[in-house]
């Protein structure tokens, strides 16, 4: 099964797509594929009750766009349909998840996603996982890409790219800073990351486990790419509590002495060294661990950081017009990632698509003249 995607030119290749999933990144996810020139919005699928026949525009709060919303998930399986584009939060479901996709693949549709994080580097996938998406991918010639901004672009073509203007290369870091208080998913923040909780919580997120079925596939992606063998993969994790009681809106109070801040890496060895290093700082308070990396812009930001000659750092902080902070907008770059990929993926070798095998062109459709 092969993981290569020729370069071409899909100009006059129109495809069909589904959104299945309106949450923070499938409504813009939504938005994405309204304006690509190439792709034809045609099915939006959710699981809230409350958005049945709203308009996909509406749900994207942008104009409509003539597309109902439903809750028929075999609509992604209509041999109209070209690409799906999955944004279900699988991290509460993930074999629910998996049972949804299985069957679109076999159905002949391709799939890009934001959900599958053991899908992010193919050839590491864990069995039977990658048996039972590349059997449904082979049944019905399709493909599957997974991605985001972290774990996604920001670790894998972005560093890559970055490392062409750097020599005697030393250290790879790719960095995530943020504030959860802007994190619209008040469970994820509550129990995922463990925020709020009492210091003695095992929040899955941390979870030795959780790091490696996450940002491991990362490191190997990047390992890939600068062709270097990796001799294990680490992890390493500390936590603060906070100082004062913190009140977030829409999430509730953080009482003192509950967990208020969270770091890890992890990292690639390479020659007895950490080359290639993940690294997150997350807070609910910009004031908890204060010697910590801070927050800059508000609310946060991402960073590679090569350290050779020169050391470059290099900070992205995207911001998304309609719904202005550092979340919407990291989320976007996520939505848009998967989104610009959609034609490429659909003219690929059946099977899973490793992120280094794509074009670099993708958002050339995303061009207004």
């Amino acid at each position: 099964m092969g993981f290569r995607v020729e370069q071409q030119d899909w100009g006059k290749m129109t495809k069909n797509v589904v959104v299945w999933g309106t949450g923070n990144v499938g409504k813009l996810a939504i938005r994405a594929v309204s304006s690509h020139k190439d792709l034809n919005l045609i099915g939006v699928i959710v699981h809230n009750d409350s958005k049945i026949g709203t308009d996909a525009g509406s749900i994207a709060d942008i104009g409509n766009l003539g597309v109902l919303a439903t809750d028929d998930i075999k609509i992604a399986e209509s041999p109209e349909v070209d690409a799906v584009v999955y944004t279900v939060n699988a991290d509460f479901r993930p074999d629910d998840s998996l049972s949804e996709i299985l069957p679109v693949l076999r159905a002949g549709t391709n799939i890009v996603s934001t959900s599958f994080h053991p899908l992010l580097h193919p050839p590491s996938t864990p069995e039977p996982m990658r048996s039972q998406v590349l059997e449904a991918c082979t049944e019905g010639n399709s493909s599957i890409f997974v991605s985001g901004i972290d774990p996604g672009w920001i670790i894998d073509v972005l560093p890559i790219f970055l490392a062409s203007m750097v020599s005697n290369i030393t250290e790879v870091r790719a960095q995530e800073i943020a504030n959860y208080a802007g994190y619209d998913q008040p469970d994820a923040v509550r129990f995922l990351c463990g925020f709020g909780q009492p210091m003695e919580y095992e929040a899955p997120i941390l979870t030795d486990w959780a790091l490696m079925q996450v940002w491991a596939p990362m490191v190997r992606v990047l390992a890939d790419g600068f062709q270097v063998e990796l001799e294990e993969i680490t992890t390493e994790v500390d936590k603060r509590p906070l100082e004062k009681n913190v009140f977030v809106e829409g999430m509730g109070d953080f009482e003192t002495g509950t967990q208020g801040a969270l770091r890890f890496e992890v990292k690639g060895i390479v020659n007895g060294k950490p080359l290639l290093v993940i690294e997150h700082v997350t807070r609910i308070d910009d004031d908890c661990a204060p010697d910590w990396p801070k927050n800059s812009p508000e609310g946060g930001f991402h960073n590679v950081i090569l350290t050779g000659d020169p050391c470059l750092t290099v900070s992205v902080h995207g911001e998304d017009p309609i719904d202005p902070g550092a979340a919407s907008g990291g989320n976007f770059t996520a939505a848009n990632r998967i989104v610009n990929a959609v034609i490429p993926v659909c003219e690929a070798e059946s099977g899973i698509i490793h992120p280094l095998d794509l074009p670099t062109n993708l958002g050339s459709s995303q061009i207004k003249q």
